[in-house]
């Protein structure tokens, strides 16, 4: 595995990616909205891997209430791995929790998420590619 992205929750998806372009002297941000997660993203390439920006895009998305109990900031860590659901299995063999099943992310992936307290407090994501 290795670090895919780093996300952050964010109030204004626009006004962000505004700030992270030019803080990071980023080209470019590409824009996606993920119905499957409830949010709209901003994705910012970087030499040795992407942040990706989330804003929710309806109430029952699960940012809004991150948003609304911790404020913007540090959302999950995203750890990518080239068989999802290999992985998946070897890491609940070894008794770490998910928080739901293998399901489509953006720009084509496959996703899902580590349960914070299998992880020391942090919310992982495990993603694949398409090949």
């Amino acid at each position: 595995m290795r670090i895919d992205h780093v996300a952050i929750a964010v109030n204004d998806l626009d006004e962000a990616a505004r700030t992270y372009k030019e803080a990071l002297g980023a080209d470019s941000v590409e824009f996606e909205t993920v119905e499957s997660e409830g949010v709209r993203v901003g994705i910012i390439r970087m030499e040795n891997g992407r942040i990706e920006l989330m804003q929710p895009v309806g109430d029952s998305s699960p940012i809004k209430k991150f948003l609304e109990t911790r404020g913007q900031g540090l959302h999950h860590v995203a750890l990518e791995t080239s068989d999802i659901e290999g992985e998946v299995g070897r890491m609940r063999d070894a008794g770490v929790r998910f928080l739901g099943d293998v399901r489509p992310g953006s720009e084509g992936t496959m996703v899902t998420f580590v349960h914070p307290k299998s992880l020391c407090g942090v919310l992982a994501e495990l993603c694949s590619h398409p090949k």
